[in-house]
């Protein structure tokens, strides 16, 4: 397993997109912490829990919304 993860590493191509995917993950994850002024959470779960899609779409995010 740790000679294939070498072999997948030593190829340029595939090396590069590795680490964009990694960079994006990193820096979306990061964004993701910063609150947002001006937002109140308890009316924003408020607003998800009364209307069903909404409901629905923050179910499928991971309850993230």
């Amino acid at each position: 397993m740790l000679k294939t993860l070498k072999n997948l590493w030593q190829l340029k191509d595939l090396r590069k997109k590795i680490l964009v995917t990694t960079i994006i993950l990193l820096i979306v994850r990061v964004i993701d912490q910063i609150p947002l002024p001006g937002i109140q959470t308890n009316q924003l779960q408020e607003f998800f829990s009364s209307n069903q899609l909404l409901g629905l779409l923050d179910i499928f995010s991971g309850g993230s919304l």
